[in-house]
């Protein structure tokens, strides 16, 4: 299996357990010049853009460590430009999560991180 169909794969286990977690999926795979964001959703109080790291195990380290500072400056700029594609308000709130999957283990890092300018 290619690493875009296990990714594919891995996402569509997050969306499984954000929606279950009381997530509405806005967007997934959200691409920009800038990047791609993998899954947008809103919880009835935020905008919440999420980033999924999957490992098989931890000879590769912890998924979550993978979102380092350039990936979130980078989906920083998607998240700026998907609020302007869908106008958003400047008041709307937004948060930034990481859906960490190490073998079937799944955790859910909310506001993992700020935004970068």
């Amino acid at each position: 299996m290619n690493k875009r169909k296990v990714g594919a794969e891995y996402e569509e286990r997050a969306v499984r357990y954000l929606a279950k977690n009381g997530i509405r999926i806005i967007a997934r795979n959200f691409r920009s010049r800038f990047g791609e964001i993998d899954i947008v959703g809103h919880d009835g109080q935020y905008y919440i853009f999420f980033e999924v790291k999957y490992r098989k195990n931890k000879s590769s380290g912890n998924p979550a460590e993978a979102v380092n500072e350039r990936k979130q400056y980078r989906i920083s700029r998607v998240a700026d430009y998907f609020r302007v594609y869908r106008k958003l308000k400047d008041s709307d709130s937004v948060r930034f999560d990481v859906i960490s999957i190490l073998g079937d283990e799944i955790k859910w890092y909310k506001n993992a991180f700020l935004y970068i300018y």
